[in-house]
């Protein structure tokens, strides 16, 4: 069980790295979308104590952490994720990359002819690139939360307090 004061430093903790993941994406022209409007967080109370997630689109920690490409890993040397290792979906990110494609409205031109290339030649050139040399680490929402994490023992300390304190004085003004 929480006590109130507990309940409301971990709310704070949990919009603040929202809002911060929010303001990062708009930042790195990543937001705006489903990733976006995605991000939300759920307290609920335990026979323990508590349980804060996060919740977000299944692409986010790719977004955040970044994908090693299939021949380079310069974009993302850290990263878990590495694209060619066949344990992701098939075909994911073309079917994305399409999609925005369109909904952007990017096509490249021929270099002989000039012609704009169709939406579909374009998005497989860039699904190419993204493959063989990764995807850079947003870290978007990493760095919120390390941040925000370190500031909470502090809070989290003093606002427990608190509540033992509260619960001392209702305890003695029973007797």
């Amino acid at each position: 069980m929480l006590n109130k004061e507990v309940q409301t430093e971990l709310n704070k903790f949990a919009k603040y790295v929202i809002q911060q993941s929010r303001s990062r994406l708009t930042k790195d022209k990543k937001g705006g979308g489903d990733l976006y409007n995605s991000l939300g967080y759920d307290l609920t109370e335990t026979s323990k104590g508590g349980n804060l997630s996060f919740k977000m689109e299944d692409y986010a920690t790719f977004q955040d952490l970044g994908v090693k490409g299939k021949s380079s890993s310069a974009k993302a040397p850290k990263s878990p994720y590495k694209f060619g290792s066949g344990s992701g979906k098939k075909g994911g990110l073309t079917k994305g990359i399409d999609k925005w494609v369109q909904r952007k409205g990017i096509q490249f031109r021929d270099k002989k002819s000039g012609r704009f290339l169709s939406y579909k030649s374009t998005a497989f050139i860039i699904t190419r690139s993204i493959y063989e040399t990764g995807m850079k680490a947003s870290m978007f929402f990493t760095t919120p939360f390390v941040r925000a994490f370190k500031r909470l023992p502090d809070e989290l300390l003093e606002a427990y307090s608190i509540g033992i304190e509260k619960q001392i004085q209702v305890n003695i003004n029973k007797k």
